[in-house]
């Protein structure tokens, strides 16, 4: 027998008169398609009257009790159900939403919602929100792990606003370069690991985000983790992320790790080389298996992600020592790339310069910078041991006092003209005598770069003209040339 949403006699409704009124019609469709979507509502529902009697039950909530709808049409809600709470939303008027509600030993999430008619409670609509309470752990999990993704998104979206990474964004003209280019172009190509390898300051990170921006998976995330910046202790749950209760101050929720987000994107594991010992094999065994639990946790997670690693150190050497796992460093240094210092291109630096300051010049008001030939004979002949991040500092400390655009070779900071062993190493020599004697001789070298003029020496010192005269006097260092 079909079913309707109010109690009707099941008689045969007579036909309507051939009017050309098809309003009857409209009726009945609407009401057959209100039957069809109460009876869809999977979780199961159920509407009362005022009373409490049962006016309709769908087939699914029917079939979690295991009771006849048709049977149970007309009587009681607690015949069906002893602990239902519906009769009583009927005299309250007050809806219950996401309430326990338990049966037959099952814990299940419920709502009971009044429907009120000029004011007057008529029936009481009841529907299943979850038929399991650990269904509700398993959404706020999902929707944990939704949050943090999101914020992982706008953190990288505000990053690419602000630089973006792909190859274009690696200057320079020199062969070593230009090849290291087009071995990246070709990894970023495959899925297969990659290590960069490089000296702190030559741009490793930029390579790593150049080759996920140019590989398949560019759409997804590009998830960064420092393995020198993270305390050991909260390494692995950095890492793998953890279960909710794992530790004492976890979140109650718990919270998916660095793994888990960078699921179908990119895992960029920076300073490789100072990753816990320990924690080495739990990488490795996800790194073949794509597969690993949460701190705490007991449920395997499944994470599709390429890795990229980086280090400033020698891993060879660190492998020979048993400080880094023979294994792992085969396992990442599938596609080996060799970042170059910047003193073996430098052809490169003053290109790489003039493009700095360029991008330089868009938070100043100048046109540009130019660097007179002087300047750039003194950036040239420096070594940067602190490769191009030195660089960026030093021209941006430039930029910042320099009057003007043009860039000339006293208005670079003093120390990139000084010989490499200016320092005396006398080995009488206090550490005090060595310090008075070094800042010393870059009072006197800052002096001959401006033509002795105290101002612009004291700026390019970064002190105070007043402190200037006075270090001048205590090293008897005359006033005037």
């Amino acid at each position: 027998m079909e079913r309707s949403l109010v109690n009707t006699p099941p008689a045969e409704e007579p036909s309507p008169p051939a009017t050309g009124d098809s309003k009857p019609d409209s009726a009945r469709a609407r009401l057959k398609l209100a039957e069809l979507i109460f009876d869809h509502i999977e979780s199961g529902a159920l509407v009362t009257d005022a009373e409490g009697r049962i006016l309709c039950i769908n087939r699914p909530y029917a079939r979690l009790l295991g009771v006849d709808p048709e049977a149970m049409t007309g009587r009681h809600v607690t015949e069906m159900l002893e602990s239902s709470r519906m009769h009583i939303v009927a005299k309250t008027g007050q809806a219950e939403l996401n309430e326990l509600f338990t049966f037959k030993g099952r814990d299940m999430v419920v709502q009971r919602i009044p429907i009120l008619e000029a004011g007057k409670v008529v029936a009481v609509f009841g529907q299943v929100m979850f038929k399991q309470v650990g269904d509700v752990g398993r959404l706020a999990s999902k929707l944990d792990m939704l949050e943090s993704k999101l914020k992982l998104y706008e953190k990288e979206l505000t990053s690419l606003r602000a630089v973006r990474y792909s190859f274009d964004s690696i200057f320079g003209l020199s062969p070593h370069i230009l090849a290291l280019k087009e071995e990246a172009r070709k990894a970023a190509a495959t899925d297969l690991p990659v290590l960069i390898s490089g000296e702190s300051g030559t741009g490793k990170e930029l390579f790593a985000q150049a080759i996920h921006q140019g590989s398949p998976r560019r759409s997804q995330p590009s998830v960064h983790i420092n393995c020198a910046a993270i305390p050991k202790e909260l390494f692995e749950a950095e890492l793998f992320g953890y279960a909710k209760g794992a530790f004492t101050g976890a979140s109650t929720a718990g919270k998916p790790g660095k793994i888990e987000l960078a699921h179908g994107g990119t895992l960029f594991l920076d300073e490789i080389g100072e990753m816990p010992l320990e924690l080495q094999p739990k990488l490795l065994r996800v790194l073949e298996d794509k597969m690993f639990e949460r701190l705490g946790g007991n449920q395997v997670i499944k994470s599709d992600f390429r890795i990229i690693a980086a280090t400033n150190r020698n891993l060879e050497e660190l492998v020979r020592q048993k400080l880094f796992r023979e294994d792992l460093f085969y396992r990442l240094n599938v596609i080996a790339l060799q970042v170059p210092p910047l003193r073996e291109r430098q052809v490169d630096i003053i290109p790489l310069a003039s493009n700095l300051l360029d991008k330089i010049a868009e938070n100043y008001p100048v046109t540009g910078y130019q660097l007179t030939p002087a300047a750039q004979k003194v950036l040239t002949r420096y070594p940067w041991p602190g490769n191009i991040r030195e660089l960026i500092n030093v021209l941006e400390r430039t930029a910042f006092t320099v009057e003007g655009g043009s860039i000339d070779a006293c208005d670079l900071p003093f120390y990139l003209n000084r010989p490499v062993n200016a320092v005396p190493t006398g080995a009488r020599e206090g550490l005090a005598e060595i310090l008075a004697e070094a800042e010393r001789e870059a009072l006197r070298r800052a002096l001959e770069m401006t033509a002795n003029n105290k101002a612009r020496a004291a700026k390019l010192l970064g002190i105070h003209r007043t402190v200037l005269y006075k270090k001048l006097l205590k090293y008897r260092i005359p006033l005037q040339s």
